[in-house]
């Protein structure tokens, strides 16, 4: 885990990185995904983990490679402000690439559906153990539906909450680290934590809420 001091050479070396984008050089965005890789890796595991059996298809390189490439063409369509725009942009990156891969596993068509899961780790047929994530294993198609919802639905949330729901639930700060990094009072990120959990509350479906205990 790099320490605060490398945090905040790789903030500055990012902010450096989207001055330049924002000039016009669109070369730099292979110099931003480089610079920031291992960042988005463990932000790809982390978040994944909340995904429920995209796992036991897709292993976290391969979520985070096209993931990559979605947020390498964002940059392109989108003025990036700052490291702390650069770092949200990522994470509805992934974000979106887990909920396109829970939509594609889901359903009675979905390959989730037409595959007999066996606890523990499986052989690939070649004598090597499949590492598939532990949580994964016994997921089932209705509780894929269940986390793609909820997911798409934080992705509706108004950009203030949203935010503030992101910082909490993805990337785990504690309500008074989110207010520190978004220079705000603790007060108000309870209040929009409130408001998030209270909108996603009414949008969720009865068996989607059971599944998410949020």
């Amino acid at each position: 885990m790099p320490d605060d001091s490398a945090r905040g050479e790789q903030t500055i070396a990012v902010e450096r990185c989207l001055e330049l984008l924002r000039d016009g050089d669109t070369a730099v965005r292979g110099e931003l995904l480089n610079l920031t890789q291992e960042r988005l890796m463990r932000l790809t595991t982390k978040m994944k983990r909340d995904f429920r059996g995209v796992g036991r298809w897709e292993q976290t390189e391969d979520v985070f490679q096209n993931a990559s490439m979605r947020l390498y063409q964002a940059m392109s369509s989108t003025k990036i402000e700052d490291a702390r725009h650069f770092f949200r942009l990522a994470a509805l990156q992934i974000r979106r690439e887990l909920i396109d891969l829970c939509r594609h596993y889901r359903g009675p068509q979905g390959q989730g559906a037409h595959h007999v899961t066996q606890a523990g780790n499986q052989d690939d047929g070649d004598g090597r153990a499949m590492a598939f994530d532990p949580g994964d294993a016994a997921a089932n198609p209705a509780e894929l539906q269940a986390w793609s919802d909820f997911h798409e639905c934080v992705d509706r949330l108004p950009g203030k909450e949203r935010e503030v729901f992101e910082l909490l639930w993805y990337h785990e700060l504690k309500q008074d680290e989110a207010a520190e990094l978004l220079g705000t009072s603790t007060r108000t990120i309870k209040r929009l934590w409130r408001s998030a959990r209270l909108m996603l509350h009414e949008k969720l479906s009865d068996s989607t809420r059971q599944s998410i205990a949020l």
